[in-house]
């Protein structure tokens, strides 16, 4: 039998029976639409984290406090401090592969303006900072090395803050008190919206890290050195670099641990990376049952169908009709019927998964390759669950098949 017999053939009697077929396709169709609604909120919140975690700054690596050891019990990360402007200079000196280094003093405060008071963090840190975060200003400027060397009380807002202390107009050229120091605001910075910890990047005020040691927080020690170089390629050349300038100027000995730990964002996107696609690996197979469910419902209905037609199948192999035609007409039929209703699925999903980010607010977004897996297993559960239908149908014996009531 020719294929444009055989497909004739499939489409007339899968349009014979409309609401059948329809509600054999149903079960595909939801599977179909379940899986890309999944992928998509996983895919969607993957990408959502490796934007945020991408806002941190181009390339960062950071230094962070150590170990401390107390009577054999580890104390945990960043208890033992040992960093200290003396080391970012030391970085700033004599690395090769860093373009940008930054100290930062981390410390808290409730600032008070004309117009009202917030509580928030005060990061001090040096010009390198805005490479380093690539973190421009909306108005204003960022401070300048000799607002460093002067330890002037100059402050850049977030944008939380600036709309906080300054709801009725422009912070730039206005005075905040820190910690009964007067500050002049001279930068708001501009939106960064909510960082991969879910706090909110916009919340804090930038200001010379030699001011926030002197003036503000009254500890000499830094809580963080950030840093960044001028290729991804140079990041762990990098890190091996700053360990040993680091071991240099701590005088630290072959048999002696590091006392501060390095970190780059690869690490934390590709942990943020494997959490999200373990959940969206998760939530497909969960919405696949569906798919095996709507397989069953295809060959139960296949099945039917088989013996509906048993008359017509032994008149077709009484006038020459082979057994693999037979077997080939009603795999057509089971595959054809599991496309559509993938086809339909993926409509529905894609639709599923908009309505799913406008009403929650989440992040989604569909991969092609999400598309084509979806559509190509649909088709795969319409071969896998139409064959066994298929050939009973094409053992029949023409004999007893003609003479079936």
């Amino acid at each position: 039998m020719r294929k444009s017999t055989l497909i004739k053939v499939a489409t007339q009697s899968i349009l014979k029976n409309k609401m059948r077929t329809f509600l054999t396709m149903l079960g595909i169709v939801i599977g179909v639409a379940a899986v890309i609604v999944m992928v998509a909120v996983g895919y969607g919140a993957q990408t959502s984290i490796q934007q945020q975690i991408g806002a941190l700054g181009t390339n960062m690596i950071m230094i962070m406090p150590g170990a401390s050891n107390v009577g054999g019990v580890n104390q945990g990360a960043a208890t033992f401090n040992r960093l200290t402007p003396a080391d970012y200079e030391k970085l700033k000196r004599e690395s090769l592969l860093l373009s940008a280094v930054s100290p930062v003093v981390f410390t808290n405060a409730q600032a008070i303006s004309a117009n009202g008071n917030w509580r928030t963090r005060i990061n001090g840190v040096s010009t390198d900072y805005q490479i380093i975060r690539n973190w421009r200003t909306q108005s204003g400027t960022f401070f300048t090395e000799a607002d460093l060397r002067s330890a002037r009380k100059v402050a850049v807002l977030g944008q939380t803050v600036a709309a906080a202390l300054f709801p009725d107009g422009d912070a730039v050229g206005q005075q905040v008190q820190l910690r009964d120091v007067p500050f002049t605001v001279i930068g708001v910075l501009e939106r960064k919206g909510q960082n991969a910890g879910g706090n909110d990047a916009d919340d804090i005020i930038i200001v010379p890290y030699t001011t926030a040691s002197s003036r503000l927080s009254g500890w000499h020690r830094l809580g963080q050195i950030i840093a960044s170089t001028s290729s991804p390629q140079d990041v762990l050349a990098a890190q091996e670099e700053i360990r040993g300038i680091l071991r240099e100027a701590h005088k630290l000995g072959e048999a002696d641990d590091d006392d501060f730990t390095i970190r780059n964002q690869d690490e934390i996107a590709a942990a943020a990376s494997n959490a999200t696609q373990v959940m969206t690996l998760l939530l497909a197979a969960i919405a696949s049952i569906s798919l095996l469910v709507g397989g069953i419902g295809i060959m139960n209905i296949m099945l039917v169908s088989v013996t509906e037609r048993t008359r017509e199948i032994g008149i077709r192999m009484a006038i020459g009709a082979r057994g693999s035609d037979v077997l080939t007409q009603f795999l057509v039929e089971s595959v054809a019927i599991s496309v559509m209703g993938g086809l339909i699925g993926v409509v529905l999903g894609f639709a599923g998964a908009a309505l799913v980010g406008r009403f929650t607010g989440w992040s989604t977004a569909t991969p092609p390759e999400a598309v084509l897996v979806a559509v190509g297993f649909s088709a795969a559960v319409g071969v896998f669950f139409g064959f066994y239908p298929a050939r009973q149908a094409a053992s029949l014996n023409p004999i007893q098949a003609l003479r079936y009531e």
